[in-house]
C-alpha cells in the first residue's frame, strides 16, 4: 500500500482526527486500471457533493487529479481510495473549532475476483442488519459503514458472496457494498435511495447504458417479494462493474439477456472484466 495523507507521505493519522471519533467525512474507492483512473472524473464529483451534503469544504479538483497522478504513477491497476474528513478538533461534536480538513489518499492490491462471478453469476442473502433512514446522509458516501459491517459478517457467516440490506420498513436499499438491480416485467428496475443508501458510480453508468439500449427503466420501492420475483438480478460498483446473480435467498436464478447486454456495454467501455 501506498499513502498520502494531505498530500505528503505519511502512514499516521491524527489522533484527533473527526473522522476516526465520529465518521465525520466521505470517500470515494476508485479502480485503476491500465494506469488510468476509472470514472475519476464521476467520483471526484460526487465527492464534492457529499462534502457539500456535510458542509465540509471540499480539496480542490487539481489538488486531488495531481495527488492521484503522483500516488498511482507507475502502477498499471489497483484501487485508489480517497478519503475526506472535516478535519481535527477536540473532544465533542461542535465544529466551530475545527482545523483544516483531511484528505487522505491511499492505493491498494486488487483483489482477484473468480472469473465465475460474471459468467455464472453471485449467491445473494438477504441480511437481518437494517438500514437506517435519514434524508439528510442519504445518497451519500459518508465514513458511517458500521450497518454495511455488520451485514457483511452476516453473509461472511453463510458463505454468501454478497448481503442484501433492508430498511427498517422492509424495502429492499442494497447490497452491503453494491447497488441492486432486477428485471421484472420487461423493465430494469433499481431502488430509490431517497432516504438511505449509497448512489453508485457504476449505477449512474449502468441506468445512462440501459436508457441508451432502450430498455425501460425504474427508479423505485423494492420489496422482498419483488427480488423473489424477478426474472434477472445483478449488483454493480465501480470496482466490479457488474455481477450477476446466480442464487439469491436459496432460489435459483440465470444471468439474463439483459444483464449480458448490460455487462458487454459496460465492456465496450472499457470494463474489461464484464467481456464474458
Amino acid at each position: 500500500m501506498r499513502w498520502l495523507i494531505n498530500g505528503k507521505s505519511a502512514v499516521q493519522l491524527d489522533a484527533a482526527d473527526r473522522g476516526l471519533h465520529y465518521g465525520d467525512g466521505v470517500f470515494e474507492t476508485m479502480a485503476l486500471r491500465d494506469g488510468i483512473v476509472r470514472f475519476h472524473e464521476r467520483h471526484l464529483r460526487r465527492l464534492a457533493y457529499g462534502c457539500e451534503r456535510l458542509r465540509i469544504e471540499p480539496p480542490p479538483q487539481g489538488t486531488l487529479e495531481r495527488e492521484i497522478a503522483e500516488l498511482t504513477a507507475g502502477t498499471p491497476s489497483g484501487v485508489v481510495k480517497l478519503v475526506v474528513t472535516r478535519g481535527t478538533a477536540g473532544r465533542g461534536y461542535g465544529t466551530r473549532r475545527t482545523s483544516a480538513p483531511t484528505r487522505v489518499l491511499s492505493l491498494h492490491d486488487d483483489r482477484v475476483t473468480p472469473a465465475s462471478f460474471y459468467r455464472h453469476g453471485v449467491r445473494l442473502r438477504f441480511c437481518t442488519t437494517q438500514l437506517g433512514r435519514n434524508r439528510a446522509l442519504a445518497g451519500v458516501k459518508h465514513l458511517n459503514r458500521l450497518e454495511q459491517v455488520l451485514a457483511r459478517l452476516e453473509a461472511d457467516d453463510d458463505q454468501a458472496d454478497e448481503g442484501l440490506m433492508l430498511d427498517e420498513t422492509g424495502r429492499v436499499i442494497s447490497g452491503t457494498m453494491t447497488n441492486l438491480f432486477l428485471v421484472r416485467g420487461g423493465s430494469l428496475i433499481t431502488p430509490a435511495l431517497e432516504d438511505c443508501g449509497v448512489e453508485g458510480i457504476m449505477r449512474g453508468v449502468v441506468l445512462e447504458s440501459a436508457v441508451s439500449a432502450g430498455f425501460e427503466t425504474r427508479i423505485c420501492d423494492v420489496r422482498r417479494d419483488d427480488v423473489e420475483a424477478a426474472q434477472e438480478l445483478f449488483v454493480t460498483n465501480a470496482l466490479i462493474g457488474i455481477w450477476p446473480v446466480r442464487v439469491c435467498a436459496g432460489h435459483p436464478l440465470e444471468p439474463g439477456t439483459v444483464t449480458r447486454n448490460l455487462m458487454d456495454r459496460l465492456a465496450a467501455q472499457g470494463l474489461r472484466e464484464c467481456a464474458v
